[in-house]
């Protein structure tokens, strides 16, 4: 509390015209301070967290549609202080039509943020350099997240951009026909871009002058979708995320309504869960190493890393009967329960990992052709690193050594035996090397979570949020009143908004939830870990050759699912 008047007091002598409407602590989050500002003074509030609180990270920007006040729109900013391990969540509610200042001239994290806020719900930030769409196609009419846009009113593209870079003022057609400019597309066609990246780039020779990354090839809008499904119906859409890691989605997401619930999972639950999250993390990682060596030319290490992906995949199918898109979390614990037998394989399964992780390392860390295409290439600094919201490990082979599992410990992190690897080179080299050594420390983790699982419960005893036993249905019509129930009115948190994070395998996974006490989501907002990362993509590969920002790609991981959403 004494911070938070602090912060108050220091806010209103600092900023001419009084910001704040209010500000509080947060119910879900003692570390978490709520303010209401008004829209003319959030770049300055921005400007002082950054530069004189410690807030360095600006986590998401999102948009929310209150149809029925008066200040229909409202925007939402998250901010985060490392050192102090505080969160401050920035509430902006302001009128249709109304401008925002843009604080891209702040934090580099904002430019795709504010577009992504003026694609979905029509809010205009005045002073951003491109407030273009960015999910949507440039022919889309209208802001598909506001509550009047119906969820089936689909729109299609009948022409794609046709890119073009503006002149530099002192060139002209001549210099740049002597300079041997060239333009190109790359993507989404190209083996590379997986189908769902595109850049268009000014060549010299073959090095990048300049850049633009297109995205929203796959564009789903889950988050609409969230809003017109019962909370545990969202689930399978969350596998559809990051869907190398699909369980850590799904925990990410159910944590989150947890939270809001104010429920905490019996203890074996949480155990399966670090354990899930974990082989989650591993095979995520693996297929990061795979798919970026075989889009350089080296297949051997392919096979080694989907071959280990596919036995743990058979794993999470003896567990709840899926391989890739697993659905097993819900909301108030796991679906199902693991047995001796499981474990077993589990341990075996871990060995084996341990295995082909030094296969891999053996293979690629000090193979000359792997070092000439992953050292120096993709360089991202510390502090740029930050500045656009990095986390997880691209932020730490920057040197930066964030871990949400260290940084705040959930699911009894805290008591695990398990270290936070470094790099400080932050080239694609480096991104490489962290996900070697964070196998390594995932095995570790497995193995201690396996050694100290409790008996008892995988899910809490509660009714009106978790189903009751089949078998109960059956023989109690107090248990099927209870099924019915839940099944047609779903899970209700209380009327209220949470922000809510875990260590995904690209780094910090968050949900902003805003509820209305029924049994949907009224808003449902995630900040996917590479979002903000590939947002310095054009930065990174400025300057490099064609074939550096093919390995850029593949060692920033980023996942078109989780990307596009």
């Amino acid at each position: 509390m004494e911070y938070q008047y602090q912060l108050e007091h220091q806010i209103r002598d600092s900023i001419p015209n009084s910001p704040l409407e209010t500000t509080e602590v947060s119910s879900t989050n003692p570390n978490e301070i709520v303010m209401i500002v008004k829209p003319q003074a959030i770049r300055e509030l921005a400007r002082l967290l950054k530069a004189q609180k410690g807030y360095r990270w600006l986590m998401d920007i999102c948009g929310v549609h209150y149809p029925e006040r008066e200040k229909s729109l409202e925007v939402v900013y998250h901010f985060f202080n490392r050192d102090q391990n505080r969160r401050i969540r920035v509430k902006v509610p302001h009128k249709e039509g109304e401008k925002i200042p843009s604080l891209v001239s702040v934090y580099k994290a904002a430019n795709w943020f504010e577009r992504e806020a003026f694609d979905m719900f029509g809010i205009i930030f005045e002073g951003h350099p491109n407030l273009t769409r960015i999910l949507c196609h440039h022919e889309f009419v209208g802001h598909p997240l506001r509550k009047d846009y119906h969820p089936r009113a689909n729109q299609t593209l009948s022409k794609p951009i046709e890119y073009e870079f503006e002149k530099s003022s002192d060139s002209d057609d001549e210099d740049i026909l002597l300079n041997q400019k060239n333009y190109l597309n790359l993507g989404p066609s190209h083996p590379a871009t997986h189908g769902t990246f595109r850049w268009f780039v000014e060549l010299e020779g073959e090095t990048i002058v300049r850049s633009r990354a297109e995205i929203g090839y796959l564009h789903r809008c889950f988050e609409k979708m969230a809003e017109t499904h019962k909370y545990n119906q969202v689930i399978p859409y969350t596998d559809r995320l990051n869907y190398l890691s699909a369980p850590m989605n799904n925990d990410g997401y159910c944590r989150t309504v947890e939270k809001l619930l104010g429920v905490e999972i019996p203890a074996r639950g949480r155990y399966i869960r670090v354990i899930l999250n974990e082989l989650s993390r591993i095979i995520d990682h693996l297929v990061c190493i795979g798919t970026t060596s075989v889009d350089m030319g080296a297949l051997s290490t392919f096979w080694y890393c989907f071959s280990e992906r596919e036995e743990t995949y058979t794993l999470f199918e003896k567990l709840c009967g899926n391989r890739m898109l697993t659905s097993v979390t819900r909301v108030g614990g796991i679906a199902g329960d693991i047995d001796e037998d499981w474990m077993a394989s589990c341990r075996a399964r871990v060995k084996s990992m341990r295995n082909t992780i030094d296969e891999i390392d053996a293979l690629l860390s000090n193979n000359k052709i792997w070092l000439s295409r992953m050292k120096d290439t993709g360089v991202i600094s510390r502090e740029d690193a930050i500045d656009f919201g990095f986390t997880g490990p691209c932020l730490r082979a920057t040197g930066e050594d964030m871990d949400l599992r260290k940084q705040e410990p959930y699911y009894f992190y805290d008591t695990f035996d398990f270290e936070v690897p470094t790099m400080t080179g932050g080239d694609n080299y480096s991104r490489y090397m962290i996900r070697i050594l964070e196998m390594r420390q995932s095995c570790r983790i497995i193995e201690q979570a396996l050694s100290k699982l409790p008996s008892g419960p995988t899910q809490i005893d509660d009714p009106k949020i978790v189903l009751p036993p089949k078998k109960e249905i059956y023989s109690n019509i107090e248990a099927l009143m209870n099924h019915f129930m839940l099944i047609i009115d779903g899970v209700k948190p209380p009327a209220g908004d949470v922000y809510s994070y875990t260590e995904a395998a690209n780094g910090e996974l968050g949900f902003y939830l805003v509820s209305d006490g029924s049994g949907k989501p009224y808003r449902l907002k995630v900040r996917p870990p590479c979002f903000p990362i590939y947002s310095a993509f054009e930065d990174m590969i400025q300057g490099g050759m064609v074939a550096d920002a093919v390995a850029t790609l593949g060692q920033l991981n980023v996942i078109a699912g989780e990307l596009d959403r």
